[in-house]
């Protein structure tokens, strides 16, 4: 089960490390001029190359999660409401994984609606689910 867990935790960073980083990718289209074309479509690119790895390390992260939760009963009876929550936050970041790839679909059609600014504050969410998630998963608050 440790192995499990190590890799959950593995794949559950470099999912985030990507759900953090994709959005500065946003902020940075968001402010590219509109002459600067080149620069625009790098970005782009580096976005669905950073929304493809990360889609594909959520897989895995999931299904270990899964494996914890079903195969191995992490989480169930009573006394762990912690794991209904930080189901729930799971559910939330796999809203936010897709939510970027709207948000990207948007640049690539260029029909974004939105400011610099705003994409600052959209990068912040990831940031605060994996706090939800981690201190749900030590603290086992109820």
């Amino acid at each position: 089960m440790l192995w499990i867990k190590s890799l959950h935790i593995v794949f559950v960073a470099s999912w985030f490390a990507g759900l953090f980083y994709l959005p500065r990718i946003f902020v940075n289209l968001a402010m590219v001029p509109i002459e600067s074309v080149a620069e625009r479509e790098r970005l782009l690119l580096m976005a669905r190359k950073l929304l493809r790895f990360s889609t594909v390390i959520a897989v895995p992260a999931v299904a270990l999660g899964v494996w914890l939760w079903a195969g191995y009963g992490i989480g169930w009876g009573p006394g762990n409401g912690w794991m209904h929550a930080k189901l729930l936050v799971v559910v939330l970041a796999l809203a936010y994984h897709f939510s970027c790839g709207v948000v990207l679909a948007k640049f690539v059609a260029n029909r974004n609606a939105h400011s610099h600014v705003w994409y600052r504050w959209y990068n912040e969410a990831p940031v605060l689910l994996l706090l939800a998630a981690v201190l749900l998963v030590v603290l086992k608050p109820f």
